[in-house]
């Protein structure tokens, strides 16, 4: 059967059908279909599923052509039915993994969508998790509940894997088909499916022993981030306490050609995985009876910036002769990351809880977010507007926090309009500012 699937891969006979057209999947759907492959995609989300059957590009970094030919293409259609994957022959799970409100693993849309999928499934479908998650889902829930409720074998006549998502929403130098795509497979003929499969659009696929290994992977690329800028946020305290520029020092490091790699202080972290994957793991640890202990410092460590920014903000309104109950503070940017629309997770939401506690009077400027849609991790600031950026509107604010250096802000404009502002990127470096003007945080 295996060899049979694998011809029908290179015959391009193959349907391929991904769930959660987000971040993740949206791209992952249109790679196939440049290649050749009939398509499914299916989402709850009527709202995305509108804009893709008008050929409307619901994602910044998403280009606008590569929609429309999607929305034409006889080959590629959307859907919120999941019986749309008894016509597939491969479904891949894009579903978001995120923390509870006691930050554990909030496994819902994973259990979810293996119940949905299960009924629908037929002999010799492979089965890709791509979510983030702690090793050993694939062989906990997803394979239990698909065998249990389609009677259908792992191994016999239904195949399995684990292939973490690595998206980098905006990278100008890496997409989805130029980054090298980790396989798990559950037994020998699952791998070479799911291998016959991803090499097809992939630039380089990288097989590791079993899924929960591949599961592992992606914990370790993102736990690694984390610990590294947990450590550079917490350098730039103690140098900002002994009043050397974190920045400065960065930079001169990283000429070391070797033994160096450089990371960079922020107001905290944001987007899908940083924040939430080392939480997966030390969780899953637990089990073991092992605490993480030195993940768990970094997350404490990131966790707490946001706080950092805030006191910063403090010390620059009291040197203005201003409190911060009654003073009108912007936040520059909403996204998590710069020049891209994607707000998961972003600091700024809790840069923005900590000074309305404070009394201050709080908007924001994104030029790639308009408006706060409703979400359950920010549903206070739901339909708040992004501010008109202008002179009249600029010059009205007390203080102005950069959150997210987007390329596109004209910062030279912020330093004219804003008589103090609060850096937390870097981003005026070089640029003329009046003493006491620029804070650093």
């Amino acid at each position: 059967m295996k060899e049979a699937l694998i011809q029908r891969i290179r015959n391009r006979e193959y349907t391929v059908g991904i769930i959660g057209l987000g971040y993740v999947g949206l791209p992952l759907l249109a790679a196939f279909h440049k290649q050749g492959f009939h398509v499914v995609g299916i989402d709850i989300d009527t709202t995305k599923l509108a804009a893709f059957r008008s050929g409307t590009s619901y994602i910044k970094h998403f280009p606008a052509d590569e929609m429309q030919a999607l929305s034409t293409s006889t080959r590629a259609c959307v859907t919120d039915d999941f019986h749309a994957v008894r016509n597939t022959d491969a479904v891949i799970l894009c579903v978001p993994t995120p923390l509870t409100k006691h930050r554990e693993p909030d496994m819902r849309y994973i259990i979810n969508t293996s119940h949905a999928i299960a009924p629908h499934l037929k002999s010799g479908h492979l089965v890709v998790l791509e979510s983030t998650t702690y090793p050993g889902t694939t062989d906990e829930i997803l394979r239990p509940i698909c065998e249990r409720i389609s009677g259908l074998q792992s191994g016999k006549n239904l195949y399995f894997a684990f292939s973490p998502e690595r998206e980098d929403p905006g990278n100008p130098h890496f997409g989805t088909t130029t980054i090298p795509k980790v396989i798990g497979g559950d037994g020998a003929d699952a791998l070479e499916l799911a291998e016959a499969l991803y090499s097809s659009v992939i630039i380089r696929t990288v097989r590791v022993s079993n899924p929960k290994t591949a599961e592992a992977v992606k914990l370790l690329e993102n736990i690694f981030r984390s610990v590294n800028i947990a450590l550079v946020n917490e350098m730039k305290l103690v140098f900002h306490a002994m009043d050397i520029d974190i920045h400065e020092v960065i930079e001169a490091a990283k000429t070391k050609p070797f033994g160096f790699m450089p990371f960079y202080p922020g107001p905290g972290l944001g987007g899908h995985c940083i924040p939430i994957d080392p939480f997966y793991l030390t969780w899953k640890a637990r089990e073991f009876g092992l605490h993480t202990r030195f993940i768990e410092l970094a997350g404490e460590i990131n966790t707490a910036m946001p706080q950092f920014v805030v006191k910063r903000t403090i010390e620059a309104l009291n040197h203005r002769k201003k409190c911060m109950n009654g003073s009108r503070i912007l936040c520059v940017g909403l996204a998590y990351k710069p020049d891209v629309d994607d707000m998961r997770e972003s600091p700024t939401f809790a840069i923005m809880d900590l000074l309305t506690r404070e009394k201050a009077l709080v908007d924001f400027y994104d030029p790639y977010i308009p408006v706060i849609p409703p979400a359950h991790e920010h549903s206070a600031y739901a339909g708040k507007t992004s501010i008109e950026w202008c002179k009249d509107t600029l010059t009205q604010y007390d203080a102005a926090v950069i959150v997210t250096h987007h390329k596109s802000i004209n910062y030279s404009e912020l330093l004219a309009w804003c008589d103090t502002i609060i850096d937390t990127r870097n981003a005026l470096n070089g640029l003329p500012a009046l003493p006491d003007q620029v804070w650093k945080a």
